[in-house]
């Protein structure tokens, strides 16, 4: 049995009785000649309300229930740059779709205006066949600047990638997937320290002038990625140090 006709179905079934009650309402006053018509137009927009409140809970408990059904997806590629463990789109895809067809909804990825230079904002509206949907979106650079600060991908390679990495991480924050490693291969993680304050950190520990500063770097990396419990960055800082020591004694 087709699973989409059937949420469908669940849906109308759904509907409260209030919206059917006022849709009766509404067609006895449409076929009266003497009805006021802003009356009637308030009629409408009211029930339209009522719908629209009705399609928004219909969305939300599928999404409820649908994420329930989702357990934590395992890694299944390297980045060997961050020297970190990830799940490809293709893996997420093949796990979420599956799922989230059956409850009724439909992706559809796309790019928005963003103000911020080298930045691409993806863009997914999640809809539902209750009728109500959802737009997310990611803004995700494009300077092809890697993890170090320096070049490793053109302009125009930067901004295929950032549109890959924004649809996987919208893939997986819709339906809040734990994924089964740490995911920093797009140097984007998600909970813990942001962005700017882990990229900082290890721009500090790959640039130490000698061990003692190295040693302060990453000690003041590691307690304040310890102290919001991200244990990837902690991970992380570890193997920048690690790298960076080996450099120094050289």
């Amino acid at each position: 049995m087709n699973a989409v006709p059937a949420v469908k179905e669940q849906h109308a079934m759904a509907v409260s009785s209030d919206a059917a009650a006022l849709i009766q309402v509404i067609s006895r006053a449409a076929s009266d000649p003497t009805v006021d018509v802003v009356k009637l137009k308030e009629l409408m927009a009211m029930h339209e309300r009522i719908t629209d409140r009705e399609a928004e809970k219909a969305f939300n408990s599928a999404m409820a229930i649908c994420q329930g059904e989702i357990g934590q997806v395992a890694t299944d590629a390297d980045n060997p740059q961050t020297r970190s463990k990830y799940a490809t789109y293709a893996k997420l895809d093949s796990i979420l779709r599956p799922r989230y067809i059956k409850h009724g909804f439909a992706l559809s990825f796309g790019e928005d205006v963003c103000d911020k230079p080298d930045i691409v904002r993806v863009t997914c509206i999640v809809s539902h066949v209750g009728g109500h949907s959802r737009t997310y979106h990611r803004d995700m650079p494009s300077d092809g600047k890697g993890a170090k600060g320096g070049d490793v991908m053109t302009k125009t390679h930067a901004a295929g990638a950032a549109g890959s990495y924004g649809a996987r991480y919208l893939l997986k924050g819709i339906f809040n997937v734990a994924i089964g490693e740490y995911d920093n291969d797009g140097n984007a993680a998600g909970d813990g320290l942001s962005d700017d304050v882990r990229t900082m950190h290890l721009k500090a520990i790959d640039t130490a002038p000698d061990i003692e500063a190295l040693k302060d770097f990453y000690r003041t990396a590691y307690k304040a990625a310890d102290a919001v419990g991200d244990k990837g960055s902690m991970r992380l800082f570890e193997q920048h140090k690690d790298s960076r020591k080996k450099a120094l004694d050289k």
